[in-house]
């Protein structure tokens, strides 16, 4: 199967884009696959996708991620039903739990047990999307209906099933994980997986959580792709990512981006990352990551160079790219390059 191409957008800075619009109507000419919105503490990802899908008409419309400490399950899959309909089944619908900054400092929500919740969460979704019966679930993080004997309960909860007709009871879902045991789960559960990073010369690293992964199942690979003569300067913006992730986000004991990169072999260097990030030293966490890890997880280089590589993708258990290009000529360069 050809390599599917996908743009991100991601979530707003201080200020809305201004050419949102523009951009998801060029994308979709070029023949990008999907766009894809997030969310942090700031704008959602729900909103501007509504807004281009309103503008565009065939392009896929996804979300990685969305937080599942922002909404209950119930509201989640009324804002997904609802999108759906409205742009005549694009939506892709991708959730993911954050970390425990956001949820337990932005939304008030405990972080414990995210495995479980992941599960529970998603199976409500499932249950509203199919409208079989009216929906329940006894499990611990979302009990549905809310139980009688529970703190401010009123004792007047009953099953509900949506009132409105799904469009498809089946609006795939994808997972943004990074342990083994999230990603397995995504494979069993979802219709796709967001990897965080990912590296085609270490397959192993994540070969067993989706073995049992079905023959549909898409993995879309969020990557950094710069075309540059200077590969040594484009590997740089790589690297000072890579530390963000590996030395601050987290903390020193708790860092789940940290521990992947351990997982890719680079545990010496992990470490020092953190260490130096941690210490307020930026710049050397930067120096510190290794090249090699760098050049693995993006495509950097001259076009070349890129599509070289680009074969070492196409070999791979990942089935798209996902990329978020910066410019008009970044975007037509990159169609260019995925596409042919």
């Amino acid at each position: 199967m050809a390599m599917k191409l996908g743009m991100g957008v991601g979530y707003w800075g201080a200020h809305p884009p201004k050419n949102i619009i523009d951009v998801a109507q060029r994308a979709e000419r070029l023949g990008y696959w999907g766009i894809f919105t997030a969310e942090a503490y700031g704008s959602d990802a729900f909103t501007p996708l509504a807004w281009m899908g309103a503008h565009t008409s065939k392009i896929k419309l996804g979300t990685s991620i969305v937080q599942i400490a922002a909404r209950t399950p119930a509201s989640t899959a009324m804002h997904a039903l609802t999108l759906d309909h409205l742009t005549e089944g694009r939506l892709i619908l991708g959730l993911g739990v954050s970390g425990p900054q956001v949820v337990e400092g932005w939304y008030g929500q405990p972080f414990a047990k995210p495995l479980a919740r992941t599960r529970e969460y998603i199976s409500i979704i499932k249950q509203i999307l199919e409208r079989k019966e009216p929906v329940s679930n006894p499990g611990e993080h979302y009990p549905l209906p809310y139980p009688e004997d529970a703190k401010g309960s009123w004792g007047l909860g009953k099953p509900l099933k949506s009132i409105t007709h799904p469009l498809r009871a089946d609006i795939p879902i994808y997972l943004g994980a990074e342990g083994p045991k999230n990603v397995a789960m995504a494979t069993e559960i979802c219709e796709g997986w967001f990897p965080l990073y990912y590296s085609p010369w270490r397959e192993e690293v994540y070969a067993e959580p989706i073995a049992k992964r079905g023959p549909e199942f898409e993995i879309m690979y969020p990557t950094m792709v710069h075309v540059t003569d200077d590969i040594d300067k484009g590997l740089m913006h790589v690297k000072s990512v890579l530390a963000l992730y590996v030395g601050g986000m987290g903390a020193k004991d708790r860092n789940f981006h940290n521990e992947l990169i351990c997982r890719f072999g680079f545990e010496a260097e992990a470490k020092k990352i953190q260490d130096l990030y941690l210490d307020g030293k930026k710049g050397e966490a930067t120096m510190a990551v290794p090249d090699a890890l760098a050049d693995e997880v993006s495509l950097v280089g001259p076009i070349e160079r890129i599509k070289d590589r680009l074969q070492k993708w196409e070999e791979s258990a990942i089935t798209g790219l996902l990329v978020s290009p910066q410019t008009e000529e970044d975007m037509n360069q990159l169609a260019e390059i995925v596409l042919g």
